[in-house]
């Protein structure tokens, strides 16, 4: 990065958490009970609860991740995004009224209030961990990429920053305003300036040439040890280790084919040499770009489709989204808040799909680096050197860290709302904030060791657990009376508990070849259908709750009769 660009990113990593602090410090002051914290004292209205929510939304898995799948996979990888739009209409069809007339202000509330058991009480609170940690995944692994981009920071720096900003702020209740304006501002003016500059480049369109070439010489550095796939012979400058062989910055030429790079080997590309692919991503064979979704197992086609359930159905779940409704005035203001949200989360996936165009003719190096969550981040200062690019750049690396403390902030919420209830005498302030530290620390334990994942695969893992377990009882609790608690314990644990163990498995480095590494890599489409019929099969054979035909008419009655 030039020093105008580091000028500007140091700019933002200062500003951003201060002026989080500051806001922190304001909330808390105002935060005086369970409720300011948990629901905002329910004094917000459709408009403002919407723009949060659609804040929320835009995580690091949307403002880098998607970008970077389009770089990879092509403009089909945009039926995630779609698929998550489409889960908040469902959301909106489904869920959202009945879920705010049961008065429950968390999902373990309303488990225990629908089906009058502590057991399934404590099973929906260890899902709802579990799909917040995987949720909090993503931030850490963005915040780290996008200061070691920007600063050459280690990404322990950027794990930090959004720990301090997240309890900050979570501490506090949480953030009310529209973050979400700040994140399309930050990706949208950057993808406007540098499609005009595009066109006037006169670039080609970088469908038009299915493999990808370096636009001009490109000195290539491979922070971790990679494999690397060759598609076409190529002759290369090499400083460091390749196929376990020392280079001392001699020629060599790389046979089309697989090639073991070590960590910290400089490759230097020469203009219009076809791009390597790490072997994590998919190597295009010149018939296509855009490829299903899961293409670098045999079994494409299912994890295309696993990936979309998974997406569709586990936005449906989200603890942190779920309990942003309970802010809203009335039933009525929720129902408008929800039909808000796909508006503004569809506007928003124009602008990631123009980045990761824009990345196959600019950054096609991060085809070889595996760091494709680095494309909006790199845009700006290589196709507008100096100062213009700086100011791009500074822009977008707000808005990547709006994203990233405000998702935090809101997951970190509703861990915390969530396991503080439980406590002696309902918990209250202080243990709620204990809470807090406690859902910060547990996904920290991980991301050293997780493998090389994209912000948006990490992201699907925490959706699939969601789609898995907590949409399953929200659907045929507020749907169905004959639900009882044997049958949401056995369907949770069954469907729950496998995503959960193929997602620990998937992210510490998966599972061979074939259908086991398919099944691993997206299991939604087999979870999803074994959670439903596992709580259909089991509640079939025991008794509903007594209180069953109460909760329904609570939870579909119009308010005012409830």
């Amino acid at each position: 990065m030039t020093v105008p660009a580091v000028a500007a990113a140091l700019t933002v990593l200062v500003v951003v958490p201060a002026v989080t602090a500051l806001l922190g410090a304001h909330a808390r002051n105002r935060a005086r009970t369970t409720s300011d914290l948990l629901a905002a004292s329910r004094g917000v209205g459709p408009v403002r609860n919407a723009t949060a929510i659609g804040g929320e939304c835009v995580c690091a898995a949307v403002f880098l991740g998607t970008a970077g799948l389009v770089l990879v996979h092509g403009a089909d990888m945009l039926w995630l995004p779609l698929a998550a739009t489409a889960g908040h209409v469902l959301l909106l069809a489904l869920v959202t009224a009945p879920l705010r007339r049961s008065g429950a202000y968390t999902l373990s509330d309303f488990a225990e209030w629908r089906l009058g058991s502590c057991a399934v009480r404590r099973i929906v609170t260890g899902c709802v961990c579990f799909v917040g940690w995987f949720s909090l995944l993503p931030q850490f692994h963005g915040a780290g990429v996008t200061l070691r981009v920007l600063t050459g920071a280690p990404e322990e720096a950027g794990w930090a920053v959004v720990v301090g900003a997240a309890l900050a702020l979570a501490g506090a209740g949480g953030l009310r305003g529209a973050r979400f304006w700040l994140k399309l501002v930050a990706v949208a003016v950057p993808a406007v300036a540098l499609l005009a500059m595009w066109r006037l480049d006169g670039a080609p369109d970088p469908a038009a040439d299915r493999l990808p070439h370096f636009p001009r010489d490109t000195v290539v550095r491979v922070s971790a040890p990679a494999a690397l796939t060759v598609p076409a012979d190529v002759a290369v400058t090499v400083r460091g280790r390749v196929d376990g062989v020392r280079h001392d910055g001699g020629g060599l030429t790389l046979s089309s084919g697989r090639h073991t790079v070590g960590k910290g080997t400089e490759l230097a590309f020469p203009a219009g040499a076809v791009v390597p692919h790490a072997e994590r991503l998919p190597v295009k064979d010149g018939a296509t770009w855009a490829t299903p979704f899961g293409g670098a197992h045999s079994h494409a086609l299912y994890g295309t489709f696993s990936a979309l359930l998974g997406v569709l159905l586990g936005t449906m779940g989200l603890p942190h989204i779920l309990t942003r409704f309970y802010t809203n005035t009335s039933g009525a203001a929720a129902r408008r808040t929800a039909a808000y949200i796909p508006a503004f989360l569809a506007l928003f996936s124009l602008f990631p799909a123009v980045h990761g165009m824009l990345g196959r003719l600019y950054t096609p190096e991060l085809l070889v680096t595996g760091d494709m969550d680095a494309t909006v981040l790199l845009l700006p200062q290589r196709m507008l050197p100096g100062a213009p690019g700086a100011l791009l750049t500074g822009l977008v690396a707000a808005g990547a860290f709006a994203a990233f403390i405000s998702t935090a902030c809101a997951i970190v919420v509703a861990i915390a709302g969530t396991l503080s209830q439980r406590m002696r005498r309902g918990g209250g302030v202080t243990a709620f904030r204990l809470c807090a530290v406690l859902a910060l620390a547990a996904p920290l334990t991980v991301v050293p060791r997780i493998g090389a994942e994209g912000a948006a695969l990490l992201l699907t893992t925490a959706l699939t657990v969601s789609a898995c377990s907590l949409c399953p009882l929200l659907v045929l609790g507020i749907w169905w009376r004959g639900l009882t608690a044997a049958g949401a314990a056995a369907g949770l644990l069954a469907g729950g508990g496998l995503a959960v163990a193929a997602g620990i498995v998937r992210l510490l480095g998966g599972a061979g070849t074939g259908w086991p590494a398919a099944i691993i890599g997206q299991p939604a489409l087999l979870a999803v259908p074994l959670a439903f019929a596992t709580m259909v099969a089991v509640s079939r054979g025991t008794r509903p709750p007594q209180a069953a035909e109460r909760a329904l008419a609570r939870l579909h009655l119009p308010e005012k009769h409830a």
